[in-house]
């Protein structure tokens, strides 16, 4: 650990569906001086951050069913190493300000930090499903979790042997935008490669805001061929 005290992040009290954000801010606030210095560099810390919150995401979504509107409070301790945040599992605190009872809380916190390294490590569990096509005949995809739409993408499809994903971006576990990232289809389906190839959406991704991915989101759903059209023509008939 550099320094003489062992820091922790905190997030305060935010609602559910911003805690992803707050912690990337106050990270980045607490560790200002440490980027300066070149101890860490910035995308260093957003990858980090972005690896508690594949943590926290499993805690609060899948195994509490917290609601965005909800209001939690997390905290927890870290060492700081030369490019690199170690997250101390054994100090995470989280608190859901709804009608869970303390003891339900910890259970489950408890049971979530002992598989924490394993899901840091693994590759979100994302699927895909084909949304329409652009103008131009790229292809647009969503992006989900179990059966909530978190992301979308674009893919130019070069030929049988490859595709290329243009950009992309997901708002959870945690916001996330992806450019530039080539899929060796290899006479596959294209769905089939994307499927076998969806760790590349986090290997590569670059960590945002949850503005700015959602912005980019709504932006490629909007490249739909038909859906500029018919927002014209509403725009036409108002």
């Amino acid at each position: 650990m550099l320094g003489d005290y062992m820091p922790t992040l905190r997030s305060g009290l935010v609602i559910a569906g911003a805690y992803a954000d707050k912690l990337r801010r106050t990270a980045f606030a607490q560790l200002k001086s440490a980027i300066k210095e070149g101890t860490i560099k910035a995308n260093e810390v957003a990858y980090y951050v972005a690896q508690l919150n594949k943590v926290l995401y499993r805690i609060f979504v899948d195994e509490l069913k917290i609601d965005k509107g909800d209001v939690v409070r997390v905290s927890i301790d870290y060492d700081l190493e030369p490019g690199k945040i170690i997250w101390k599992f054994d100090t995470l605190k989280i608190e859901a300000f709804r009608r869970i009872p303390d003891v339900q809380v910890d259970e489950i916190v408890k049971k979530v930090v002992s598989e924490a390294e394993r899901i840091m490590a693994a590759a979100v569990e994302y699927s895909i499903e084909k949304l329409g096509e652009t103008e131009d005949g790229d292809l647009i995809y969503v992006l989900k979790l179990g059966d909530r739409e978190v992301g979308a993408f674009e893919v130019v499809v070069i030929d049988t042997e490859m595709a290329y994903i243009k950009k992309g971006a997901a708002i959870e576990p945690s916001p996330m935008v992806i450019e530039k990232v080539k899929i060796m289809t290899e006479g596959r389906a294209i769905e089939d490669a994307l499927r076998e190839n969806i760790a590349e959406f986090t290997r590569s991704a670059r960590y945002v805001s949850r503005e700015e991915a959602s912005k980019l989101i709504d932006y490629i759903k909007s490249r739909i061929l038909g859906v500029k059209a018919a927002e014209e023509e509403e725009v036409e008939e108002g």
